[in-house]
């Protein structure tokens, strides 16, 4: 063994005893995101970053190239410390870390972070995108400006560019949706937030809100029957485990904010603040293709394991949200000026 080899593995050993306890895979990300040569010393600067996704989920491995990039393009300066699949909590155990810098980073669902921040959540409007282009006009344009001010003014910090989630589908563990009034009465598990209670409860069904990190054991013991989330999450949560059926409704859009604490933000110079919004930003960029081409493979995959598939009639479930006062409500709910934001990329919605 060399010299150089033996200098570098006590360095490697010693950069680690510094490191706070954590699991294996804690462990592994962190010296998987930095190069050789900045393990030696202590970074000065550690952002933490935790959100609900598994390991696999494209968001994650993008996260890890983002880590690694940090920490090479700042010379070993900074380390962003990532924590997958709930390993800080559940999605509203995060943002109130987030908000109070317990930790950095978090990726806030569109309807999640709507509990702080209410404008969030119109991008999540039932049915009101029909398009990836429509979206990311929306979320890139002045709408997503509108939503990231909100942000600021909870003293959160948001990146440019958000990342993607998909469009949501319906799972089922006792019938197919093929319409709107097969939901009449079906428990349904939906995220924490006012938008996807009051969209289920308007097409007739019976939502409970859950954390995700209790979506499986809840469909496994019929706590609820059905749930909804894009293809991408139903295939790394491994849902199609408890579940039956897969109704392709694309009923809501939905994608992550990656908000920071703003006392963390602040604290970070200049150089280091474009270094991480611009490893951020592209790296989203690269995300929502991955997601993209995920989804769109799905379907044959999930197929293959189980999940029976079905098209859904999307006027039967416009026309109920019509008829029950659905987006009456939610556009007096945000607002003239927000609603016509929304339609100018997505269309008349209502």
């Amino acid at each position: 063994m060399s010299h150089s080899t033996s200098q570098g593995r006590r360095n490697l050993l010693r950069a680690l005893s510094a490191l706070p306890a954590l699991g294996v895979a804690g462990v592994a990300g962190v010296t998987a995101s930095l190069p050789r040569m900045a393990r030696a010393a202590a970074p000065e600067y550690v952002f933490k970053y935790g959100n609900n996704l598994p390991v696999s989920h494209p968001l994650n491995t993008r996260a890890q190239e983002v880590a690694a990039r940090i920490a090479s393009e700042s010379k070993g300066r900074m380390e962003l410390r990532i924590f997958p699949n709930n390993q800080l909590g559940g999605d509203t155990d995060m943002l109130a870390q987030v908000r109070n810098g317990g930790i950095d980073i978090f990726n806030a669902g569109t309807m999640v972070i709507a509990t702080l921040a209410p404008i969030s959540a119109i991008t999540a409007v039932g049915f009101a995108f029909s398009n990836y282009d429509q979206v990311w006009h929306a979320v890139d344009g002045k709408l997503g400006n509108s939503i990231r001010d909100a942000f600021a003014k909870t003293g959160l910090y948001t990146f440019e560019k958000m990342w993607d989630n998909g469009f949501r589908q319906i799972t089922s563990g006792n019938k197919p949706i093929t319409k709107a009034t097969d939901l009449a009465g079906m428990k349904i598990r939906v995220p924490v937030s006012p938008m996807g209670i009051s969209l289920f409860k308007s097409l007739q069904a019976s939502p409970t809100s859950l954390q995700f990190s209790e979506v499986y054991s809840a469909l496994q013991t019929h706590v609820v029957d059905a749930q909804e989330n894009p293809l991408a999450i139903v295939e790394t949560a491994k849902l199609y485990e408890v579940q039956k059926f897969c109704s392709v409704t694309n009923h809501s859009w939905d994608g992550y904010h990656l908000v920071v604490n703003g006392r963390s933000w602040r604290a970070l110079p200049d150089d280091l603040k474009v270094i991480v919004a611009r490893a951020f930003n592209e790296a989203a960029i690269q995300q929502r293709e991955d997601v993209y081409k995920l989804n769109t493979g799905l379907q044959n995959a999930l197929s293959s394991k189980g999940l029976a598939f079905n098209a859904a009639a999307p006027e039967t479930f416009r026309a109920q949200l019509q008829k029950s006062g659905y987006y009456a409500e939610w556009k007096k709910k945000f607002g003239p000026e927000a609603w016509a934001l929304l339609e100018a990329t997505a269309g008349k919605v209502a």
